[in-house]
């Protein structure tokens, strides 16, 4: 059954008549799965603040799931800034930041399913000043061109501004116009200056289906102006092409086809925007598998594998199979809170609710604690005398470091710099080991330029991890200049801004890196061309994604799907020849032949 959508113009904090309105075309028509505000949502004079405030602090109820992207008028600063404090939305929430009970807020842009429906949206105006609601940036407007790019069709797009050849309305907004022609959407809605307009469906360039354009005027106008609408689409996703590229005998030309295009200097502008769209696809895919893993097993630990240090599963079990919280098990740390953070038990849970870093913990990172190390080294996949290392994926051994070609690759030659020691990150290691790192470094440097790409290193450096590993992925040249702006639009993404700090010398940006590292916490870093540094202290309680670092990359390289190492994994056949493919031509560069 097809979804039921109420779209709706601007609100402008007028939720009781919105409400009233919902409620009574819900009862009549109804009932809809959910609502969609464009245009302005917050209040234009203080009066009406009262009345929104009723709602999102549940003295009024909203009566079915609600999602807006006008996030500007009075208020809105003060309550979108606590909901982007919220713990629970930290991340790519694409699918909106919740405010209150079926509140949602779509900052940005981006592109989410709502009940089977493609829908990708633009929130705020356009402006020159840089602020933080109510407009929306050039790296917002470069994610939607990127999401242009993917396969499959947009149901809804919404955007707060009308595009320009959609109406004859003044003021309307060319950077929207060239949005909507490059994402073709099925339903394209919108604010419309306080005017109700619909226009007859038209045919997209490069496209079998048609779009229709749909502006609605604010709720509660004095002209009585129509400002909710229904609609039921069938998801694009479902449909037959045949059902796709069916016409209604009013369909017209792209009303943009007659709107004049933007020249110099805008023209370079766009341009440049074009050159770093690939570098924006990790923005909504890394959101669509975040989805997937909470709709499915997610990143939680195997019960089994951490009460009885094996799992019958193996390779197979969707759980994560995690040393440092067995060991953590075994001195009496409760299950839910190593799995979860938190155990809903307290009081009455006997287990302990801290990590327990005393005793052999610490032993276990000295050279000296023989016993504890072997332990550690027998389930560990990356120490060498592990009957469970996987031996046909080393490249190259040293004394302290090994090279190793990485699980599940993003590239065929993404390796591994690994201490030979069982260590919980390379900045643990001693100042002489370095040594040995710097001339893997250098030599696959001097590998990858010979091949016209450049080496990204960076390592997530937990003190839950087990065994250290400097993951370093090659990148074409051509794209090394949108490495650190790639970073840090993810980091914006998910709430924080990395320390970056530019160095002649790797060496000394190690150095520094050494002192930033205590053991009791965690931090993400990487090495950018141009001996820039970025660095990430990464708090207890924070939701870091364990494989940000190549998610980041996955989106610059536009091939997100293999994000996740698991949905990359080769043959051990396979996995020996791209081995063996890389030996021979790292031979002359390998500092160990």
């Amino acid at each position: 059954m097809a979804p039921r959508i109420l779209l709706c113009g601007d609100v402008l904090g007028h939720l009781n008549q919105l409400y009233k309105r919902v409620s009574s075309v819900n009862k009549s028509a109804g009932p809809f799965d959910a609502l969609f505000c464009v245009g302005q949502f917050f209040p234009d004079s203080p009066e009406h603040v009262d009345e929104l405030m009723a709602y999102i602090e549940g003295g009024s109820q909203i009566p079915l799931p609600t999602y807006f992207i006008g996030d500007y008028g009075v208020s809105a600063p003060k309550i979108l800034s606590k909901a982007s404090k919220d713990s629970a939305n930290r991340g790519f929430k694409m699918d909106g930041f919740k405010i209150c009970d079926n509140l949602y807020w779509l900052k940005g842009s981006g592109k989410f399913s709502l009940f089977g429906l493609s829908v990708a949206y633009l929130s705020g105006r356009k402006s020159s000043n840089v602020q933080q609601f109510g407009t929306y940036t050039q790296d917002d407007v470069d994610a939607l061109r990127a999401i242009a790019e993917e396969p499959g069709i947009v149901d809804l797009a919404a955007a707060s501004d009308i595009p320009a050849g959609a109406s004859d309305s003044v003021g309307s907004d060319s950077t929207v116009s060239e949005l909507v022609q490059e994402i073709k959407p099925r339903y394209h809605i919108a604010g419309t200056k306080g005017i109700y307009y619909s226009r007859e469906p038209y045919s997209n360039d490069d496209a079998v289906h048609v779009t229709r354009f749909i502006g609605l005027a604010p709720v509660g106008n004095r002209d009585k102006q129509k400002f909710i609408h229904a609609i039921s689409p069938t998801p694009a996703s479902t449909m037959s092409s045949t059902e796709i590229a069916m016409k209604t005998t009013n369909t017209t030309l792209s009303p943009y086809t007659f709107v004049e295009r933007r020249t110099s200097p805008d023209d370079a502008t766009r341009k440049s925007s074009d050159s770093i769209s690939d570098s924006q696809h990790w923005r909504y895919d890394v959101s669509q598998k975040r989805q997937k893993l909470e709709a499915g097993y997610g990143n939680k630990m195997c019960f089994k594998f951490v009460s009885s240090g094996s799992c019958p599963r193996g390779e197979k079990c969707h759980f994560r199979h995690d040393i440092d919280a067995r060991e953590q098990s075994m001195r009496g740390v409760c299950f839910d809170f190593l799995n979860k953070g938190k155990c809903e038990r307290v009081p009455d849970c006997n287990f302990k609710h801290s990590l327990q870093d005393e005793g052999d913990r610490h032993l276990s990172r000295r050279p000296g604690s023989e016993n504890t190390r072997s332990s550690r080294s027998k389930e560990c996949w990356f120490c060498l005398s592990s009957p469970n290392v996987e031996s046909h994926l080393i490249i190259s051994i040293g004394e302290n470091y090994y090279l190793a070609l990485a699980k599940g690759p993003l590239v065929e030659d993404h390796v591994l710099i690994i201490p030979v020691e069982h260590m919980p990150s390379t900045l643990s290691l001693s100042s002489e080991s370095e040594i040995e790192l710097f001339k893997f470094q250098n030599s696959l440097k001097r590998y990858c330029k010979n091949q016209e790409k450049e080496v990204i290193f960076f390592e997530w450096a937990s003190i839950r991890g087990t065994h250290a590993n400097l993951q370093a992925i090659p990148i074409p040249s051509s794209k090394a200049v949108m490495v650190e702006k790639v970073f840090n639009l993810a980091a914006q993404k998910l709430g924080f801004e990395f320390v970056t700090k530019k160095f002649e010398d790797i060496s000394d940006g190690r150095k520094f890196l050494k002192t930033q590292i205590d053991g009791n916490s965690s931090l993400f870093y990487a090495e950018v061309p141009g001996g820039t540094i970025l660095l990430h202290h990464v708090e207890e309680k924070e939701r870091f994604p364990a494989q940000f670092g190549r998610e980041v990359l996955a989106g610059l390289l536009n091939m997100a799907d293999n994000a996740d190492w698991r949905s990359n994994k080769h043959s051990k056949d396979k996995e020996t020849k791209i081995v063996e493919d890389f030996k021979s031509q790292f031979q002359k560069y390998d500092p160990n032949c």
